[in-house]
């Protein structure tokens, strides 16, 4: 680094040579007593002063680490959101939910079917058990079995005054069951502990078999089916607690993955296979079930 001492007489003398009253100028003994005062506030010895004829200035001085700029630190944004347990970890969950439905036609007439008559039922029963073993984090599975029957004995598809089709005595039976593996999350709705909402992940392995008649006498004609089916569901749902130990369910199928082999034998003679497979991104309203659960 580079120094230039400068006399402090030769700063003064063009202040001189303009006739600038003295008390204007700086004496020499005044910028002696100001240097000196300035070094004994910082803590330095006298020896360490300038001498009072003469200046040290830096032509490049360095920038103090005082004017460096320092890094701005981005506040961490935060929701503050409150956390209500609303099942707590060691508890049990017991349910069942049951769906019925029966129709009987006689004579009835809808858009292009006329002279539907025939009954109808379904029945479904499924029982649940969870354990949670966390906070709101049940683990858990649900058995699953279903009838439906169909008779019909006359419908009519007319599609114009010349184009119709008939079918008789249609006669089918089905019987399914299922075992499904749960895990169920659960939030509380702000700090409500009655109200709540839960997401039910689903992993169901399952059969079942159904038998097919048509017509009577000399003209019947039969089939037998067997089903294996394999479906990975995604459930959500909103529970809504009666008291301490019971609660009213609903939940709804809305995004899942389903397949289906299905062996059939015709007349007991003829043998055929079907394969099916679906996905669905959608709410199903056939698969909306209500449930009542008890928490023990």
């Amino acid at each position: 680094m580079t120094r230039i001492t400068l006399s402090l007489t030769a700063l003064l003398a063009p202040a001189l040579l303009l006739g600038v009253p003295a008390p204007a100028m700086l004496s020499t003994e005044a910028a002696a007593a100001s240097i000196y005062a300035g070094q004994a506030m910082t803590g330095h010895s006298a020896s360490s002063v300038l001498s009072p004829d003469s200046i040290a200035i830096d032509p490049c001085p360095e920038p103090a680490d005082s004017l460096q700029a320092a890094p701005q630190e981005v506040p961490e944004f935060k929701r503050k959101l409150e956390s209500t347990v609303f099942i707590p970890k060691g508890q049990w969950a017991a349910g069942v939910s049951v769906n019925y439905s029966q129709t009987t036609q006689n004579d009835y007439a809808f858009l292009i079917l006329e002279h539907l008559s025939g009954d109808t039922y379904s029945f479904k029963v499924s029982p649940m058990l969870v354990y949670f073993v966390h906070d709101d984090l049940g683990i858990g599975g649900r058995f699953a079995y279903s009838r439906s029957l169909t008779k019909l004995e006359n419908a009519d598809i007319v599609l114009d005054s010349e184009t119709s089709y008939g079918v008789e005595d249609f006669y089918r039976l089905s019987h399914n069951f299922s075992a499904m593996a749960i895990m169920r999350n659960y939030f509380s709705i702000g700090t409500s502990k009655r109200f709540g909402l839960f997401n039910e992940l689903q992993l169901e392995f399952g059969g079942g078999q159904s038998k097919l008649m048509k017509g009577r006498s000399t003209e019947l004609t039969g089939a037998y089916e067997t089903n294996f089916h394999f479906n990975v569901g995604l459930a959500p749902g909103i529970c809504v607690f009666l008291n301490n130990y019971s609660a009213m369910e609903i939940n709804v199928g809305v995004l899942g993955f389903g397949l289906t082999k299905t062996k059939q034998i015709n007349d007991r003679i003829y043998e055929s296979h079907r394969k099916h497979s679906s996905a669905n991104f959608r709410i199903n309203l056939f698969s909306i079930m209500f449930g009542m659960t008890f928490y023990l």
